[in-house]
């Protein structure tokens, strides 16, 4: 259940530069968070789903624990809810017919850079930036492609971005129907909440910790989303992950909900 605190999608509003790496890291709230081990999170012959609204959050929230659990063996199902094409509007440089083509791929060089073995993708197709209006097909689908005893990751109810909320419902509705274990994952979070935001369930917040070859591992693979993380020359605007942005989702450990 979450808690009983107000949310607002002004509240959560993606913009500016957000709540410096520094002012988390200062206040130590998630370095104090409680650990826990991805071997009992996804317990053996249990297979791991992770339901991405757009390709690189898997890599984003969750990348270090697909290079743990490759590494303990566990299976891997990635559920590519869109192919990423509303990243750049208006830009000659990125149309939609080339994201389409490269964010996939870019998914695909960034799996192998984590050394994935044991993972399956399937992609959806479903319309980038389309929230509500692809939640009830979203739905749809999972019900079809979740197993029984999986463990299902996916971007938290209230992130910020209406894609991953949307996802997150989803998810929830079906995860709860199927009697599957459910693991919101935050990924904008970072960006508009503090240390101390109360919209934030920090009692259900657990740290899976990083060590130092596993972050570098996800670190490489982020760095396969060159759409993502150059400037686009051809509008002028900045990268749509910034070194701030990148900064907040590359610590030495990731945080989900459960």
């Amino acid at each position: 259940m979450e808690p009983l605190v107000t949310h607002s999608a002004n509240d959560r509003a993606i913009k500016g530069n957000g709540t410096p790496e520094a002012t988390w890291q200062n206040s130590g709230k998630l370095s104090s968070l409680p650990e826990i081990d991805p071997a009992i999170l996804v317990p053996p012959g249990a297979r791991a789903v992770i339901v991405s609204p757009h390709p690189d959050d898997e890599i984003l929230g969750t990348g270090g624990l697909l290079a743990q659990l490759s590494d303990l063996g566990r299976k891997v199902l990635i559920i590519a809810v869109t192919d990423g094409t509303a990243s750049h509007p208006d830009s000659p440089e990125w149309p939609t017919a080339r994201l389409a083509a490269t964010r996939p791929q870019e998914t695909r060089d960034a799996l192998q850079r984590l050394r994935m073995k044991h993972v399956a993708l399937v992609r959806l197709h479903l319309p980038d930036g389309g929230g509500e209006a692809f939640e009830s097909e979203l739905a749809e689908a999972l019900k079809v492609l979740f197993e029984p005893g999986d463990i299902v990751f996916g971007t938290w109810r209230f992130d910020g971005h209406p894609d991953h909320e949307s996802v997150g419902r989803a998810v929830t509705t079906v995860a709860g129907a199927l009697d599957l274990s459910f693991v919101e994952v935050p990924v904008w979070t970072w960006h508009w909440a503090t240390p101390e935001d109360s919209r934030v369930p920090w009692s259900r917040a657990r740290r899976i910790v990083l060590d130092a070859a596993t972050l570098a591992r996800k670190v490489y693979a982020v760095q396969a989303f060159r759409s993502q993380i150059e400037a686009d020359n051809s509008t002028g605007r900045a990268p749509i992950l910034p070194d701030h942005v990148i900064e907040r989702l590359t610590r030495p450990y990731e945080v989900v909900l459960i």
